[in-house]
């Protein structure tokens, strides 16, 4: 093999030692199904919630993530069920996971309970040939072609929530270190890796309308030096939202959102990149859109209309 396979190689090398793995995205506090599976069926509704991200806008092939989840309750059998589904797509370069949760809750207090989830599902790994260009030539008709590679993915977490008033999770996802091998008869370096996120929230009551919500969001993979994200939302009459948030060493983000009678959800945020890469980028776009599903929640909605 030539130095044209040798460069992709080193791309799965630098991807698996350098950087998070996992989709990235501004508005975490309103999606925790994308990063614990023991979230599921955490609420009395069923809930889907898609997340689209635009990052570094006017770089020409700039990474794009485009994210659902959805779960809900087995009341009866104090239990949840979950699904996430996600695209990370990087120039050339795809990334494709589907997961499938499952969670057991149990109740500690009032209104207060611990819950246990376990993930599994398949990532799909993929580079787009004709997108490349080789120093070298002699490779040509190996990467025009779209190599890719299948591997399994795993992962656990831990929630403790009080309703309505603060939540804490722990998570692990990609628990099994699966080797990519999108090329074969190649010795490749490239796996996925174990991440570690911590993340949680308190919501303080200002008045009767009002609410403030800080929140956080510490992600791990190992080598790469660990990141967090910190933010907070004023609420008014849990309809309407303003916030701000920061990511370490990465960007400032405004949020902005708005809960239609307590069933349909729309968030937006942008984010002001703070790193050299602003000189080319005018900044991260991402919008969220959410509904529930409930007999409960359809008939308030019914009676507000």
């Amino acid at each position: 093999m030539r130095r044209g396979i040798y460069s992709v190689i080193c791309w799965l090398a630098f991807t698996t030692v350098k950087a998070q793995q996992l989709p990235q995205y501004t508005q975490y506090m309103l999606n925790e199904m994308a990063i614990n599976p023991a979230v599921a069926g955490k609420d009395e509704f069923a809930d889907a919630r898609s997340n689209n991200r635009y990052q570094w806008t006017g770089i020409t092939d700039a990474p794009r993530t485009y994210m659902l989840t959805v779960h809900g309750p087995i009341k009866a059998k104090n239990m949840g069920l979950g699904m996430h589904l996600y695209t990370d797509i990087v120039g050339p370069t795809r990334r494709t996971g589907l997961s499938l949760a499952y969670a057991y809750h149990i109740k500690t207090g009032e209104d207060t309970h611990i819950s246990m989830g376990l993930s599994a599902g398949m990532q799909q790994w993929g580079i787009d040939g004709d997108k490349l260009i080789l120093r070298d030539g002699g490779d040509e008709n190996l990467l025009t072609k779209y190599q890719t590679a299948y591997i399994p993915d795993f992962g656990a977490g831990i929630y403790f929530h009080k309703k309505d008033r603060f939540y804490i999770g722990f998570s692990a996802p990609q628990l099994y270190q699966s080797p990519i091998n999108l090329y074969r008869n190649v010795d490749e370096k490239g796996r996925i890796v174990t991440h570690f996120n911590l993340n949680g929230a308190y919501t303080f009551d200002l008045g009767e309308d009002f609410k403030l919500e800080p929140s956080f969001l510490a992600k791990y993979a190992m080598p790469a030096p660990p990141k967090i994200d910190v933010g907070v939302r004023a609420i008014y009459k849990n309809m309407v939202w303003l916030g701000g948030a920061y990511r370490h060493n990465d960007a400032f983000t405004a949020l902005v959102g708005y809960m239609f009678s307590n069933y349909l959800l729309v968030g937006y945020s942008y984010d002001f990149t703070t790193t050299s890469i602003r000189r080319y980028s005018s900044g991260t776009h991402e919008l969220m859109l959410g509904i529930r599903f409930s007999r409960k929640q359809a008939a308030t909605w019914n009676q507000q209309k």
